[in-house]
């Protein structure tokens, strides 16, 4: 007889059983051992039909093509920079990826990003050695000016965003602060102090509470 054992959105350890019986599938996170489903990961069940998934509560950023992340600069090399994502592994900005005008080849490349600057980028590009390129040249990317850089868990990063942008742009509204989440967990906040100060306190906030039912109204009347 096959039944699942967990409920819906309840936190799951590593290795335990999800459901018995052939009827189910592993999904993401989870694995098939006999005629039982275990989980991978630390993290929150949910089935969808007849598949187990589990979404994780913790563990590192992995680097995927097209993802928005928010650097900073470690180092100047001959031909760009070379960016901290946040991970185990580096990547280079080129210096035609960051800027649209001509850069002679004797120019001073600290004049256009210097060492510590954080910049907004996009992967261009993950090899299967995780040497990861990345580019500005999009619109939204840039570098950053101003305001503070937070880090939240990256898991939590689509919590913070919200079902179509749904909490963050309430935050948005609610602070009038301009704010950017890279997807390796870096976040950038800029407006009036207290405007920042409050938006990183409700970012603080989903992060702790990412598995709480009604967290948008909880969220909407903190910052109200």
């Amino acid at each position: 007889m096959s039944q699942i054992l967990v409920e819906e959105r309840s936190v799951i350890i590593p290795g335990e059983v999800l459901a018995e019986g052939m009827d189910y599938l592993p999904g993401d996170n989870t694995y098939r051992e006999n005629d039982k489903i275990y989980s991978k990961v630390l993290g929150l069940a949910s089935v969808s039909g007849r598949v187990l998934k589990v979404t994780a509560l913790a563990g590192p950023y992995v680097p995927k093509f097209e993802d928005k992340i928010i650097c900073q600069v470690t180092d100047i090399l001959m031909s760009g920079w070379r960016v901290n994502t946040n991970t185990a592994y580096s990547a280079v900005l080129n210096v035609k990826d960051a800027t649209q005008r001509y850069i002679k080849k004797e120019e001073d490349l600290s004049k256009i990003l210097a060492i510590g600057d954080y910049v907004v980028v996009k992967i261009t590009q993950v090899t299967s050695q995780n040497l990861i390129d990345v580019t500005m040249k999009l619109p939204g990317l840039r570098k950053i000016e101003g305001g503070r850089i937070i880090k939240v868990n990256c898991q939590k990063v689509p919590r913070v965003i919200g079902k179509k942008a749904s909490m963050i742009s309430l935050i948005k509204e609610k602070t009038g602060c301009e704010i950017t989440v890279g997807q390796n967990g870096l976040i950038w906040i800029k407006g009036t102090p207290e405007g920042e100060f409050k938006a990183e306190q409700a970012i603080k906030m989903i992060e702790n509470k990412s598995h709480y039912e009604g967290l948008t109204v909880k969220v909407e009347e903190f910052l109200s």
